[in-house]
């Protein structure tokens, strides 16, 4: 997955902190119980912004604890599971999977592909469970897929898939909430969107990949179209996330989408040299 849905640890409380990562935790527990170590890999700060949301909303009864494992061996750790776990951990699968596959096609990478083929048999089990939101997933890269291959240099039209993708993994359930919830996704797929291509821009130039923003990378006003339209897109999110109900780790929710999400992008401006005007390779993680 993409890693920008993030926290902003210092504009957080200890005990905030620490909640978000007991979710984390709690999310990984449940990606081992139900795929192992492999799934553990997978484990990504996307997926635990979309369990503690849900958690907020539906407020499921919550089991938790302490214990040590393979990433922290020495000091005990702080868990929170939850009856959503196990969805997150399933939408967790697909995406990392479908991200595999497409850094595949994208690159001929055969690290890419090998993760690939080790997550198969956890995705055709996602598959089984949800087969329309798969379905709905598979349709959407494949689009993205044809637009890379047309070279269409124009954002919005594979924003909006990656928005259309997003928003059915956001709509958990069919009741009074899954129209915002799906919103929400929505608007989060295209702001990530938009977001990983200013990321990749510089590389994908250096090693001529698909980047629908390259044609607007030379222009002078770039920097402010790229801000401004980021500033939109994450607007029209927290419009959306705004009208839930929510109270439980409101402060840590609004967080994310009002700051962590744009941590990258700091990172990117800082990062930006000063003598070529160029931005340094991605290294992204989550």
């Amino acid at each position: 997955m993409f890693g920008y849905v993030t926290i902003q640890m210092g504009s957080l409380s200890k005990e905030q902190c620490d909640r978000y990562r007991a979710f984390y935790c709690g999310l990984c527990r449940s990606l081992k119980k139900r795929y192992g170590g492999l799934g553990q890999i997978t484990l990504s700060y996307d997926a635990t912004f979309l369990l503690i949301i849900l958690s907020s909303l539906y407020e499921p009864d919550e089991t938790g604890g302490t214990e040590r494992c393979v990433p922290h061996p020495f000091k005990p750790h702080a868990y929170i599971e939850n009856e959503i776990c196990g969805y997150c951990a399933d939408m967790n699968i697909a995406l990392a999977y479908h991200k595999c596959k497409d850094n595949w096609m994208d690159d001929r990478s055969v690290i890419s592909a090998g993760q690939m083929k080790l997550l198969e048999k956890a995705y055709n089990k996602v598959h089984a469970a949800y087969p329309e939101k798969c379905a709905e997933i598979e349709r959407c890269l494949l689009e993205i897929s044809k637009l890379e291959h047309e070279n269409l240099m124009a954002p919005d039209a594979p924003a909006n898939l990656t928005a259309q993708m997003l928003g059915i993994v956001y709509r958990y359930k069919e009741d009074m909430w899954g129209d915002t919830l799906q919103h929400v996704g929505e608007a989060l797929g295209r702001f990530i969107y938009l977001m990983d291509a200013y990321d990749d821009l510089p590389a994908d130039i250096r090693k001529k990949r698909y980047n629908p923003l390259q044609p607007f990378g030379s222009n002078d006003d770039y920097e402010d179209f790229v801000k401004d339209s980021l500033t939109l897109l994450i607007a029209e999110c927290t419009e959306a996330f705004e009208i839930l109900p929510l109270v439980q780790d409101i402060d840590i929710l609004r967080n994310i989408l009002y700051a962590g999400c744009w941590s990258r992008y700091e990172q990117i401006q800082q990062k930006r040299d000063p003598k070529k005007g160029k931005l340094e390779p991605s290294n992204k993680n989550g």
